[in-house]
């Protein structure tokens, strides 16, 4: 998959918050596809993004799941020097028609908006 097929998420969730650094990006022979990055744990909306991601890749209602998956991922704990240091989490999908621009789009539409926003964010 060309790089520039990741362009549109990529550029969406280096805007939410909590996401902190570089995103990487990829793809398999078979065009399944990926992203990774780091959300700052000590962002005092980090859990918060957790839970949206999630709640949207995973498994947004039983009627419309997306073909995607959000989780973490790490090396032993005992390598990796500490609860927050190498702790990354991924976007994976197995579904060659559903590209990375479509993943935009999805949280786009149900991510607190604009995302960039603090105030959006918060629950009252």
């Amino acid at each position: 998959m060309d790089s520039r097929a990741f362009t549109k998420l990529i550029e969406f969730l280096e805007k939410v918050l909590a996401i902190k650094g570089s995103i990487a990006h990829g793809s398999e022979e078979s065009e399944n596809w990926w992203v990774k990055f780091t959300i700052d744990t000590t962002h005092h909306l980090a859990w918060h993004t957790v839970q949206e991601l999630g709640h949207v890749l995973n498994y947004l209602s039983l009627e419309e799941r997306l073909p995607t998956s959000f989780y973490p991922v790490s090396p032993p704990p005992y390598m990796n020097g500490g609860p927050n240091d190498f702790l990354s989490w991924v976007i994976e999908c197995e579904n060659t028609e559903f590209r990375p621009g479509t993943c935009a789009e999805w949280l786009e539409g149900r991510l607190p908006r604009p995302v960039n926003d603090t105030s959006m964010w918060e629950i009252d």
